[in-house]
């Protein structure tokens, strides 16, 4: 794994980050933009979190726009009208119970609606340094492809990271397999023919490829 993670952080220079990266060591920021990107692509993620954060960057300043003008600022990620609604509930939880601050535990972020173990890790991860392993469609996919873990679901994949993987690797994990997964390793059809990783992959359930 430490020959394939030295070539990722090659790889990825020529890659656009993702977009919740963006919002790096500000909890709050990293928790929304995640929260939108849950069943939406990257670049309607982006669009639609750059508009809300022009509107409201902080659990105060979001608790004082009405749900219809969450609902046109992130529109049209996916099911926007349940994480517009959303969005409000989670903010007046941390204005009530964590002074407006976002927790920095795993099981207190679990705990908020809506938020699952992907976003409670990101959340960790990215706003607060902390220990975690982010595990989305792209990170569970290529693990099991590469024939690193054998897992059927996402949770399952993570928990088996955390028993495997090196802990010094456990917070970029994600951010590397993400834009990897975006731009070469692809669910379907991945570009193996130009890819550096090769001789580490199984290819596991692989069927057509370029």
């Amino acid at each position: 794994m430490h020959a394939v993670i030295k070539i990722l952080k090659k790889e990825i220079l020529a890659w656009v980050v993702p977009v919740v990266g963006h919002y790096k060591d500000d909890p709050f920021k990293v928790l929304i933009s995640c929260l939108l990107s849950l069943r939406t692509q990257d670049k309607t993620t982006a669009a639609a979190s750059a508009r809300l954060f022009v509107l409201a960057q902080t659990p105060e300043q979001m608790n004082q726009l009405s749900v219809k003008i969450i609902e046109k600022a992130i529109y049209p990620v996916g099911f926007y009208i349940t994480k517009a609604r959303r969005i409000p509930q989670i903010c007046q939880i941390l204005l009530d119970q964590y002074h407006g601050k976002v927790p920095d535990d795993l099981d207190t972020l679990l705990a908020l609606p809506g938020v699952g173990r992907k976003t409670a890790n990101l959340v960790l991860t990215l706003g607060h340094d902390k220990m975690g392993i982010c595990v989305d469609v792209h990170v569970h996919r290529i693990s099991n492809r590469w024939g690193y873990v054998k897992t059927k679901t996402p949770e399952e994949t993570e928990f088996a990271l955390r028993k495997k993987l090196p802990k010094k690797y456990w917070k970029t994990y994600n951010d590397l397999l993400v834009a990897f997964g975006q731009n070469l390793c692809k669910p379907i059809s991945p570009f193996c023919s130009r890819c550096s990783l090769t001789r580490f992959c199984l290819q596991v359930g692989v069927g057509s490829r370029r």
